[in-house]
C-alpha cells in the first residue's frame, strides 16, 4: 500500500475498530448483552452492527460489489443490532475482526477516486461519489460507536478508556 492518504485513513480505521474491542474487554457475557441505555441496545449488538452494517455493507457491498456480500445483505432481514442469542461475544468479536480484515485486503489496492461498485436502490437519489467517501463515513460511524461504547462502558463498570486512538 503506497497511497499516504489511504494508508492514513485505514490506520485511522483501525485505530477506531481498537477501541471498539478495547472498551469492551474484560466484560462478562450477561454485560454485553445487557441493555444500558432506553434504546435498548446492546454492547454486542452494537458490535453486530458495526460488523454487518458498516464493514461488510459499506466495504464488501457497496465499495467492492461483492455479489455474495450483496445477496446476504439483501436477503438476510436480520437486524444487526440483535444478534442471535446462540452467538457467543466471542463469535462475535470474530466476526467484527473478520469482516475488517475482509475490508482492508480490498482496501489496500483500491482508488479513493472510484466510485462504489454497488449502490442499493433503497437509498433513492442520495449516494457517495467516491470510496473515499465511503472510508470517511465507515471512520465517523465507528468512531461515534467507540464514544457509545465509552459511555456505556462506565455504566456498566465504571471503567473509563484513558488511551486516546
Amino acid at each position: 500500500m503506497t497511497d499516504t492518504e489511504l494508508t492514513a485513513l485505514l490506520g485511522v480505521l483501525d485505530g477506531k475498530r481498537r477501541h471498539v474491542l478495547d472498551i469492551l474487554e474484560g466484560l462478562d457475557e450477561e454485560a454485553l448483552r445487557r441493555p444500558v441505555l432506553p434504546s435498548g441496545w446492546t454492547c454486542l449488538g452494537l458490535v453486530h452492527h458495526l460488523a454487518l452494517d458498516d464493514e461488510k455493507f459499506w466495504f464488501r457491498a457497496v465499495a467492492a460489489g461483492e455479489e455474495s456480500a450483496i445477496e446476504e445483505i439483501l436477503g438476510s432481514g436480520e437486524n444487526a443490532w440483535q444478534p442471535d442469542p446462540g452467538k457467543t461475544a466471542e463469535e462475535i468479536f470474530a466476526l467484527y475482526r473478520r469482516e475488517g480484515e475482509l475490508a482492508d485486503a480490498f482496501l489496500s489496492g483500491a482508488d479513493l477516486d472510484a466510485a462504489p461498485a454497488w449502490w442499493p436502490d433503497f437509498f433513492g437519489d442520495w449516494r457517495y461519489g467516491t470510496l473515499r467517501e465511503v472510508v470517511l463515513h465507515v471512520i465517523t460511524e465507528t468512531a461515534t460507536h467507540a464514544g457509545h461504547l465509552d459511555a456505556v462502558r462506565e455504566l456498566i463498570d465504571g471503567r473509563q478508556r484513558l488511551v486516546i486512538t
